[in-house]
């Protein structure tokens, strides 16, 4: 488990340390493939999407004013600085990431652009710092399937929500088996294919969570679209590096992520077993539960 953490922290700390931006059109049209348009790319900092999506979470979650909404893996704050818009200056929109450099451009971004109902702190999706029932949606993008402990991630997610709560994320999750070159492959770990659960797996963990009313629906998404960013993350950001590059082990780290991912889509068609998958889900209130059938009336018993 620690040497995936490892290997995730550094992979995605090169990748923030890149100019991998909206500027650059691989990167633009990776987050378009997913879900974004290009009016919402445009309203946020450029530095937020790195074409690390695989969806656009904020469509789905039904955002409201003077809601709080926290993003697990929110990488440079690309969904975060969306949440942040339509929740209005009476809300918040809270990022969380494990990476410091990461958490470095999120904070870089959130100061040129001037938000004020924003925050991003460093952490483990499976220890999120904030209060029990304090947030009113939990967002992600792409993230999820990297947790190596993925209940303890989802029990996390359950206790910082409020009663009523949801949950409205883009996730990798799979329909099939996937090759055993990728399920064995850090790379592919890394790139959010090898880490995913069944998509069965994945409703039965949000149940055993407490979550109610799962749905879980294949976005139709063709995963061949992360190929499009290849080659386009080899020179670093010159605040980070304090020169027009960085070293050649950053740089080549940097490109690796998308390289690798994009040399095994070429050899192994994923959408066979992988899909791109929207998750919706609600956290119970006590009159939920207070209400609720007892199983066997329900016919779920065996």
């Amino acid at each position: 488990m620690a040497e995936i953490l490892d290997s995730v922290r550094s992979k995605y700390g090169a990748v923030a340390e890149s100019t991998l931006s909206s500027n650059n059109a691989g990167v633009k049209a990776v987050a378009e493939a997913f879900g974004y348009s290009a009016e919402e790319l445009t309203s946020i900092p450029a530095e937020a999407n790195m074409g690390l999506s695989c969806g656009n979470p904020t469509a789905t979650a039904n955002l409201r004013r003077g809601e709080v909404v926290v993003d697990l893996g929110s990488g440079g704050g690309l969904d975060v600085f969306l949440a942040a818009k339509l929740v209005g200056p009476s809300g918040r929109a809270i990022g969380i990431d494990m990476t410091p450099a990461m958490i470095e451009r999120a904070r870089a971004s959130a100061a040129s652009g001037g938000y004020t109902n924003v925050e991003f702190y460093q952490s483990t999706i499976d220890r999120i710092p904030l209060p029990d029932a304090s947030v009113d949606c939990v967002i992600s993008n792409c993230v999820l399937n990297l947790a190596p402990d993925k209940p303890s991630v989802f029990r996390e997610i359950a206790r910082v929500l409020k009663p009523g709560g949801r949950l409205a994320v883009s996730d990798i999750a799979l329909k099939g088996e996937l090759p055993e070159a990728i399920a064995q492959s850090m790379a592919a770990y890394v790139g959010c294919i090898a880490g995913a659960i069944r998509i069965d797996d994945y409703r039965k963990g949000l149940l055993t969570a407490g979550f109610q009313h799962v749905e879980i629906v294949d976005s139709g998404t063709d995963l061949n679209a992360y190929a499009k960013v290849e080659n386009q993350s080899g020179c670093c950001s010159p605040a980070m590096s304090g020169d027009s590059c960085c070293s050649s082990a950053t740089a080549a780290n940097a490109t690796t992520l998308h390289a690798e991912l994009s040399d095994l889509l070429r050899t192994y068609d994923v959408n066979a077993a992988a899909a791109s998958v929207k998750v919706y889900a609600i956290k119970p209130t006590s009159a939920d539960i207070d209400h609720k059938e007892p199983c066997c009336a329900s016919g779920c018993c065996s």
